[in-house]
């Protein structure tokens, strides 16, 4: 038995979407044209749209029109994973621009957060991580400079789990995050080329080796028009 008319017509939108010829964040012809290209009512029409629009393909804005959706970068939170391990599974090229890299005295939360001695110094890092130009996260990154004394600039421009298993050897465990929404201060604002009034996802976590030994502590900033974190929970049994 043949699908009905409207399912057909969401199924070649899905096709059209899939292959670029409708692009993403743009708006989709009017329902008369659509009519006219499948040769279908407006309400056929107007059907297979709001099918689209409940799987989540297309969007609804009130008063401007209906548009394809822009596609989240869902992030397991359950899975450890870098930002550029994660945009290559996406088949995206990441960049790292670094806005800031210092050799620095902790302030004693992070001196806390890392379990350092007195005296002991970090590394700095402040980076902008794009993917096309676009920046997508802004990290603030501690490390000790005691475990990596050959840290540099341009390591800090690959991936630095890359860096720490491949190089220096080390194997990394897990990762202790928590999630919050914050506004942006001025800075990770234009960091991020938001709007000072456009809440964004701050991640802290700090990560640790096979041994138990906390490596870093790291602030995230995500764009929330770019990123959802998702998790998957089991019911006890």
């Amino acid at each position: 038995m043949a699908a009905p008319l409207y399912r057909r017509i969401a199924q070649q939108i899905k096709e059209d979407i899939s292959e670029g010829i409708w692009k993403e964040g743009e708006a989709i012809p009017t329902e008369l044209h659509l009519s006219e290209q499948y040769q279908a009512s407006r309400v056929t029409v107007r059907q297979a749209v709001k099918v689209l629009v409940e799987e989540g393909l297309l969007e609804r804005i009130q008063g401007s029109g209906t548009y394809v959706k822009e596609q989240k970068i869902e992030h397991n939170i359950f899975e450890l994973i870098s930002f550029t391990e994660e945009m290559r599974k996406l088949d995206k090229q990441p960049v790292n621009r670094i806005l800031d890299f210092q050799l620095i005295d902790p302030t004693d939360y992070i001196k806390r957060m890392l379990r350092l001695s007195d005296g002991e110094k970090v590394f700095f890092v402040r980076r902008q991580r794009l993917v096309d130009e676009i920046p997508y996260v802004l990290e603030e990154t501690y490390l000790p400079v005691t475990m990596f004394p050959n840290l540099s600039y341009s390591i800090m421009t690959g991936s630095k789990y890359d860096y720490i298993e491949k190089e220096v050897g080390k194997k990394i465990k897990e990762s202790f995050q928590e999630v919050i929404p914050v506004l942006p201060t001025p800075d990770i604002a234009e960091a991020l080329t938001v709007d000072d009034s456009t809440p964004i996802l701050k991640m802290q976590s700090y990560s640790i080796f096979i041994d138990g030994t906390v490596f870093e502590y790291s602030e995230n900033y995500f764009k929330s028009d770019e990123y959802k974190f998702t998790l998957r929970a089991k019911r006890l049994q």
